[in-house]
């Protein structure tokens, strides 16, 4: 499994439209190995922003994706329309998963 991560700090009070530029529209569906996505949001600067997807796969997709001009497309266009609420950019960088902690009884 991968995490793509991405760290970034908005333009202040740009949270809902950076959100809305970040979905996926009707026309473009995300990849199917895309099994879960995450906004995450600083408590004390709501500007700064992680966001995370689980994908299924390994190192393979990500050749893969890297491959696919039509996946390369979307990804272009998506961050045109996320960037035009961005301040700047720290991490961004895709992870393996090497281990899930999961408590007892859960």
């Amino acid at each position: 499994m991968l995490c793509f991560l991405t760290e970034r700090h908005l333009k202040p009070g740009s949270f809902d439209a950076f959100r809305a530029a970040w979905e996926p529209d009707d026309v473009v569906q995300p990849p199917p190995e895309l099994l879960r996505a995450y906004h995450v949001r600083n408590l004390e600067d709501p500007d700064h922003v992680i966001s995370f997807g689980f994908f299924e796969g390994g190192s393979e997709l990500v050749e893969r994706y890297r491959g696919d001009e039509d996946f390369r497309a979307m990804r272009d266009q998506q961050l045109a329309r996320i960037n035009e609420h961005v301040e700047s950019v720290g991490a961004d960088a895709i992870f393996e998963v090497v281990e899930e902690y999961v408590p007892a009884g859960r």
